[in-house]
This record gives structure tokens, sequence and C-alpha cells, in this order.
């Protein structure tokens, strides 16, 4: 490989690696933000019965 080739190679890791980091950092609070979501339906839906 030429050095161009593998300093473009590098450079192409480096984004795939940040791509990964910001993934799993937004996989860690996805399961938060899908259970207030359930819950804040589900109060919705208490109070449109009239329940509260």
């Amino acid at each position: 490989m030429t050095p161009d080739e593998l300093e473009k190679v590098r450079a192409e890791i480096g984004k795939l690696m940040a791509e990964t980091a910001k993934i799993n950092s937004e996989a860690r609070w996805y399961p938060f933000v899908a259970t207030a979501g359930l819950f804040a339906a589900a109060v919705g839906f208490v109070k449109l019965m009239g329940i509260l």
C-alpha cells in the first residue's frame, strides 16, 4: 500500500470507531427513554379514563 492509501484507511477506521462510540452511547440511554415514554403513555391513559 502507498502511504496515501494507508492514511485513507486509518482515517476511515477512525471515523468508524467514532460512529461506533456514538451508537454505543445512544444505546445506553434508549431503554430509559423508552421506559419514560411508556410510563407517560400509561399515566395519560389512566387520566383519560378518569381513574385518577
